[in-house]
């Protein structure tokens, strides 16, 4: 699902119940109960919605774990499950585990040699995913939907996965793979001669080749899947991340998680409030005008808001003007007054803003939190010692232009204007080091209080930064029972 582009939000929700919605989870509550109405087309949707909120299941996985064989999709399925304390559900556990309406149908056709029938496999599934247990824990449905009609009839019966793990690797790897795969017939898991060798002895005895993996086996179920791979993907695009399974286990298992942990990004209403925090010369200022630019959003650095106040000789800015003329820090009270009234302005309500200078520690963020200012989205920008020494301790300015330049970075154009550069006394080495020690002294407990923060390398490209900076804007924020896994 894909949340409204914030270009194109109209009227602002009023702060309170917007803010209330949006950290309630209220328009992706809504959204969840109309798309499930549509799916079930219920005769009494009132009735419907009030077991759809009793079940209090929306965050629970619904997983497909798809690919060829022998990619690895009994590890990846059994993997997952263990970490979410979902069900596995595969060929394996419905002919074999479950006792199921049509389980002795479908062993049958299993026996005899002959293909299981697409229709039975679906009633196969449906009605196991409908059972208590599934639907609380949710589920992790391993090799299903094997084909478009699969597919379709899993649709048509209300089974919609959230997220689908798609594994790939080249066929060579895949037959290679197949002839050292091993199974434990007591735990189901599944192990390699080669790549995977279990260290219990007492594992490694139990150990039994699978059925049907021959080559000339492999191959056919190969040419098979990828037969009916184009219509499956394009079935499941939109919630769908192919993954390389030609790597070592471990980095598959941490792309699958880092995969399923995501939400998609939703039709709710949402207002960017951004907190941006980050050592001197991590381009906080950069990010946050990129930002603005594209989103409309409202560009507020504390430091300029207060030279500001000053400038307009606002009464605040009456009150903060000897503070700033003699070089000492304004007092709390007076910021927060500051940023409450430009905060409540009407162009912060309606497109939201990004924040920079404020808070700087801990006692300041609570402060913005009783004063009813929370952000949504915040982001510590990470800098090494040596790169923030090169950025800042090089800066020069021109004095009759205002041209800003770096010693390596953007040297002065003429000889004539490198003559008269002047550098800020706040970006000499001694003064950049108290600065960093002041930031530092701070940053972890301000990490420990904004503990669903995003972090960004600010060692990178600027444009790379933004990307991923605006990749987090976006999209929803893992729900809490995931993102603290």
């Amino acid at each position: 699902m894909a949340e409204a582009p914030m270009e194109d939000q109209a009227r602002p929700w009023p702060p309170p119940a917007g803010a209330y919605a949006e950290e309630r989870g209220l328009f992706q509550l809504l959204q969840n109960m109309l798309e499930e109405l549509l799916i079930h087309k219920p005769d009494d949707p009132i009735e419907f919605m009030i077991n759809h909120l009793k079940q209090n299941n929306d965050d629970a996985p619904r997983i497909c774990v798809l690919g060829p064989p022998a990619s690895g999709k009994t590890t990846v399925a059994m993997w997952l499950c263990k970490h979410f304390n979902a069900i596995r559900v595969s060929q394996e556990t419905l002919l074999f585990k479950e006792v199921l309406m049509q389980t002795e149908e479908a062993k049958a056709y299993k026996e005899r040699n002959q293909k299981i029938p697409n229709a039975l496999w679906a009633n196969l599934i449906q009605e196991r995913l409908s059972n208590v247990d599934c639907i609380k824990q949710g589920w992790i449905l391993e090799g299903f939907p094997e084909n478009q009609e699969q597919a379709w009839m899993l649709q048509s019966s209300g089974i919609f996965p959230r997220h689908v793990v798609m594994l790939y690797a080249p066929d060579t790897v895949l037959i290679e793979r197949s002839g050292g795969k091993r199974l434990d017939p007591l735990t189901q898991e599944v192990f390699h001669t080669t790549f995977d060798w279990p260290s219990d002895p007492l594992v490694q005895e139990r150990l039994v080749k699978p059925e049907d993996l021959s080559e000339q086996e492999v191959s056919k179920n190969l040419l098979e899947y990828h037969r009916n791979f184009p219509d499956i993907f394009h079935i499941y695009q939109k919630v769908l991340k192919s993954i390389n399974a030609d790597q070592p286990s471990v980095d598959v298992l941490s792309q699958a998680l880092a995969f399923v942990q995501t939400r998609h990004r939703s039709a709710a209403p949402f207002t960017p409030r951004i907190l941006f925090f980050g050592p001197p010369g991590s381009g906080k200022s950069l990010q946050a005008e990129l930002i603005a630019q594209k989103y409309d959003v409202v560009n507020i650095c504390c430091g300029q808001l207060l030279k500001e106040a000053v400038a307009d000789n606002t009464k605040l800015g009456e009150l903060v003007k000897p503070y700033i003329d003699n070089g000492y820090p304004v007092p709390d009270n007076l910021v927060l007054k500051l940023l409450t009234e430009r905060l409540s302005a009407l162009d912060c309500l309606t497109n939201g803003w990004v924040l920079s200078g404020f808070p700087r520690d801990v006692k300041q963020a609570e402060q913005l939190q009783k004063a009813q200012i929370n952000a949504n989205r915040v982001f510590f920008f990470n800098l090494p010692y040596e790169s923030i020494m090169e950025r800042l301790s090089q800066r020069r300015t021109d004095p009759v232009t205002g041209e800003r330049y770096h010693t390596t970075l953007r040297p002065a154009p003429t000889p004539e204007i490198q003559a008269r550069l002047r550098q800020n006394p706040k970006d000499e080495q001694g003064n950049i080091e108290k600065r960093l020690n002041i930031y530092y002294s701070h940053v972890k407990a301000l990490e420990d209080f904004y503990q669903d923060a995003f972090y960004v390398n600010a060692d990178q490209d600027p444009f790379v930064i933004f990307e991923f900076i605006e990749s987090c804007i976006i999209k929803p924020l893992p729900c809490k029972n995931i993102r603290s896994l």
